[in-house]
């Protein structure tokens, strides 16, 4: 049935007006598309001012919405079949690497998809989310055009059999939280993780909640079995948020602005608590070197009032007596006198006289 339908199509495309786009499209998802108002208004991006006969704007962002929770869904059921008897968290993981914007802008890049877009040249040069929300759009389209199972054929087919081993991005870990850090770094931005929650399985499991507050704004809230699975599943959810929003990051940047500019305000004096001690003598400030502790200078002392001079003795020409004076010390024996020659031999023949009989003279 699949194939005489694609061989009616391949038939009919000669025929058709645009069929350079039915013949892009066909490369893209593997089967001609029914109605090709639904693609065309896929890759339709915002920054296109068209509106329809009621004057409502006409672009893909209906279709983006419309095409990420088909994926979410068809993701999610190729991704349980696929890792048999894995955990609710694992699969969760899986399915989000598989279905986040870097994701989708690349594949978008590599399936030409990009050069279909209808956009200004300043978006499409600025945009850098603009593929994925395409590829969404596109899902959305696919969904309307041909139903769930085609959504199904071109996920398996065109993309986890040909672009993506769902395996390598399975067990491939990414750490959101070091992420969202450095961006929120880079910016300059406050950012921290806050516990919204703590409580328990019907296992008796420990679960907990954790929310991501930028600038006193909740940007993401994650529930897991440790802190550090809920900060990554909160940081992603902010990524996520910040990607997708801008009106998001600005609030966050306003937030920022305006806490900046309260800090570099000037902050008006506290009134003193302290009674002032008008009693205390103040320190004075010292003065120049040599002054005294109050700053004068200091004096000598008076010199005492000097006491007559006693005269000096035998001092005819003023000058003071040698206390250690050797002028009566001479190596010249004195003479001696004829009394004193007497004297000394008298002594002499007194000591022999008292020497005794064994002692000689």
């Amino acid at each position: 049935m699949l194939l005489s339908s694609d061989l009616i199509d391949r038939i009919k495309l000669p025929f058709r007006k645009e069929k350079e786009l039915f013949s892009s499209l066909r490369d893209i998802m593997g089967f001609y598309p029914r109605r090709i108002e639904y693609y065309k208004l896929a890759l339709m991006h915002k920054s296109v001012s068209r509106r329809n006969a009621k004057g409502r704007p006409l672009n893909n962002e209906r279709l983006e919405f419309l095409g990420d929770a088909v994926l979410d869904a068809v993701v999610g059921d190729i991704v349980y079949r696929h890792f048999e008897g894995k955990r609710e968290g694992f699969l969760t993981n899986t399915r989000s690497k598989l279905v986040q914007r870097e994701t989708l802008n690349r594949l978008a890049q590599e399936m030409g998809i990009n050069q279909l877009i209808h956009a200004s040249t300043h978006s499409n040069s600025h945009n850098s989310y603009m593929g994925g929300n395409a590829f969404e759009a596109l899902v959305g389209a696919i969904y309307l055009d041909r139903g769930y199972d085609s959504c199904m054929r071109f996920m398996q087919e065109r993309i986890l059999s040909q672009l993506i081993n769902i395996d390598k991005v399975a067990y491939k870990e990414v750490n959101f939280k070091s992420k969202l850090i450095e961006w929120s770094q880079k910016n300059r931005v406050s950012l921290e993780f806050a516990l919204a929650s703590q409580t328990k399985d019907d296992n008796g499991s420990p679960v907990f909640v954790y929310k991501a507050v930028i600038e006193g704004k909740e940007a993401g809230k994650g529930k897991g079995y440790s802190k550090k699975e809920s900060q990554q599943l909160a940081s992603k959810e902010a990524l996520q948020k910040l990607r997708r929003e801008p009106q998001f990051i600005d609030a966050v940047f306003a937030a920022k602005a305006a806490r900046t500019k309260m800090e570099e305000q000037p902050v008006a004096t506290v009134p003193e608590t302290e009674e002032k001690a008008d009693f205390i003598v103040a320190k004075p400030e010292p003065r120049p070197e040599g002054g005294n502790a109050r700053g004068e200078r200091r004096r000598k002392p008076a010199a005492a009032p000097a006491e007559p001079a006693a005269p000096a003795p035998e001092a005819a020409a003023g000058e003071e007596k040698d206390e250690f004076d050797l002028s009566d010390i001479t190596a010249t024996p004195k003479e001696m006198s004829r009394e004193d020659i007497i004297a000394m031999a008298e002594a002499a023949a007194f000591a022999g006289a008292e020497g005794g009989p064994g002692q000689k003279a």
